[in-house]
């Protein structure tokens, strides 16, 4: 990418949005789009190809979705399937009707099978069964990164996916029930310590392993796969380390400064066993990873007290 394209981050307010935009800032691209869900709603068809046609937009990068953890993905399958496989293909569509010169979708880990072969390849997207609690959000995502796929093979677009590891950092949602774990950590052990708790309840009984990769480490790479990588399978972003969702609630509390006791309700999901990507590709491109968990967690911290109004939503 020129320094002076113009280029479209959509959902640039949320977590990864935000990280893109302040990533493309650092390397010096300024000519950057950006609109609010007031001002552009992605869902809608009509406003999306009016924009596209007035902006003209070189590049965009795809990172609008309707996001939430285990209990938000089962109580409202039909928003997260519709809304996101809505925006997906309005903008995807709009971008190659206006010609753009290329697309990055970001996709999800959580699209994958649910008992895939671990380390995940990117070659195993669709060889078993999803996971159940997410599945409506997986197969919406699964289709938006398979037009972008079918777009290249019919037409010789140039339309990219990246597959992140589960995902934390500034901007991130911290909403007590409908935020991914570790933010929904962060909140849960704060409030504890603030309400001088001496007890604190956590989901499923911590046995899941889960990767989890700093914010700001995706968005590098976003940026570096749309000037260093063309091809119709996805590339991972991930640490290729993983810890179990014990031994992460233990982190998070020694971050925040809790000492209380974790105890572990049985009674809700523990989600997908095991969740790690085999990230030997986006490594022979020449990318690694910078941030470490322990640091990553410190600094989402800073992030959760200095922006106190995040925590309500």
């Amino acid at each position: 990418m020129d320094k002076g394209a113009k280029i479209y981050v959509a959902g640039h307010r949320g977590m990864v949005g935000s990280a893109i935009v302040r990533e493309l800032r650092r390397q010096g691209y300024n000519n950057i789009i950006t609109r609010t869900h007031r001002e552009l709603d992605l869902t809608r068809q009509q406003e999306v190809e009016d924009f596209f046609s007035l902006e003209k937009p070189e590049y965009v990068f795809l990172a609008a979705a309707k996001v939430g953890g285990i209990i938000a993905n089962q109580d409202a399958l039909a928003d997260f399937m519709w809304e996101n496989i809505t925006m997906e293909m309005n903008v995807i569509h709009s971008a190659w009707e206006n010609s753009c010169k290329k697309l990055e979708f970001l996709g999800s880990s959580c699209i994958y099978p649910r008992m895939a072969t671990q380390p995940m390849k990117e070659n195993c997207l669709l060889t078993s069964e999803l996971e159940k609690t997410n599945e409506a959000y997986a197969l919406a995502k699964i289709s938006g990164l398979k037009y972008c796929e079918y777009l290249n093979r019919q037409y010789g677009t140039d339309y990219i996916s990246v597959m992140p590891t589960n995902l934390y950092g500034p901007n991130d949602n911290y909403h007590p029930t409908h935020s991914h774990v570790l933010p929904a950590l962060i909140r849960r052990f704060h409030e504890a310590k603030q309400d001088g708790k001496t007890e604190v309840t956590c989901w499923g009984d911590g046995s899941p392993l889960r990767e989890f990769l700093y914010v700001d480490d995706l968005a590098n790479l976003c940026v570096f796969l749309m000037n260093h990588y063309s091809g119709n399978e996805t590339v991972n972003a991930g640490t290729g380390k993983e810890l179990s969702i014990k031994e992460l609630t233990e982190l998070v509390a020694k971050v925040v400064g809790y000492t209380g006791k974790i105890l572990w309700d049985t009674s809700k999901p523990n989600g997908t066993p095991r969740k790690l990507l085999d990230v030997s590709k986006a490594e022979k491109l020449g990318w690694h990873y910078k941030t470490e968990l322990d640091e990553g967690i410190k600094l989402a911290y800073m992030d959760f007290l200095q922006n106190p109004l995040r925590a309500e939503r």
